[in-house]
């Protein structure tokens, strides 16, 4: 147990940025029923300006600020602008309209920020504590924290605020809620605003821990398609605990004899495995 120790702290610093992007997709699904598969791009265009301010020597609070900044804006403009134009179409053709953002986000930052991939380092990477024995960088730490401050706020707006009944209501009766008043644009405008702010931040996170190059960033969203998919699109504590799992798994993976070439394909194992559990016990019921 304790040579496992290391790798699932380890992966539950990844987990957490995969459950938080799973809530960032659920989130926006629940309102809208678009599926954001720009979610990826968002964060990787957010990454890149944050390297670029600390490349200027920006304050890390300023980088970070104007990174999730330009997510939120990024995500904005697309759901105020672009989805609405697309809102008579079914939910698959909302989903697959935000592959072109994804692409044309994809093409800017390579042509703007080159190819190359690139390290985020942040200057809270240099300190570091242990936790029985195992070094966590303060970057580590407090993105920990931040992930569960974000989800718990989430829950709490979806629960307790006026949007969130609102959010909640479009996802369970879209066309009635229409009609008795509920504004569908703004509700789903916010929704979108909440995406991006997640969007932002899972970028800075995954960039840090992983590597900064657009590709990459893109395509790690699919582990919180993942987490997403198992937490039925609908579900935030079962994307969580499927996020926080995927990223465990991830890295206790590399210690199985023959499986660590197969290491991407967990998350795919595990919401099949997911799916077809909770279709059985939807039978059953």
């Amino acid at each position: 147990m304790s040579e496992l120790l290391p790798f699932l702290v380890s992966g539950l610093g990844v987990g957490a940025v995969y459950a938080m992007s799973g809530v960032g997709l659920v989130v926006l699904y629940r309102s809208s029923g678009v599926l954001n598969f720009a979610f990826g791009a968002i964060g990787a265009v957010a990454a890149y300006v944050a390297w670029s301010a600390l490349d200027r020597e920006w304050p890390l609070a300023l980088a970070a600020l104007a990174a999730i900044s330009t997510s939120i804006a990024i995500s904005f403009a697309y759901g105020r602008l672009l989805a609405p134009r697309l809102a008579a179409s079914d939910s698959t053709v909302r989903s697959i309209g935000t592959l072109g953002l994804a692409l044309v986000l994809l093409g800017f930052t390579e042509w703007f920020w080159g190819e190359q991939p690139r390290r985020l380092t942040l200057p809270t990477d240099s300190e570091a504590l242990e936790l029985a024995g195992v070094r966590l960088t303060y970057t580590r730490v407090v993105g920990l924290a931040v992930a569960v401050s974000m989800m718990t706020a989430v829950g709490l707006l979806l629960a307790r605020t006026r949007i969130g009944l609102a959010m909640r209501a479009l996802a369970d009766h879209r066309g009635l809620s229409a009609i008795l008043g509920v504004r569908a644009l703004q509700v789903d405008t916010a929704a979108w605003v909440i995406s991006g702010a997640f969007a932002g931040v899972c970028g800075l996170l995954l960039a840090n821990i992983v590597r900064l190059q657009a590709t990459v960033l893109t395509f790690l969203v699919i582990p919180a398609f993942a987490a997403a998919i198992i937490g039925r699109l609908s579900s935030l504590p079962a994307t969580v605990a499927a996020g926080l799992a995927i990223g465990m798994l991830e890295a206790v993976a590399v210690l199985l004899p023959g499986f660590s070439p197969f290491r991407a394909a967990t998350p795919f194992l595990i919401a099949l495995a997911g799916i077809v559990l909770w279709r059985d016990a939807s039978r059953k019921a």
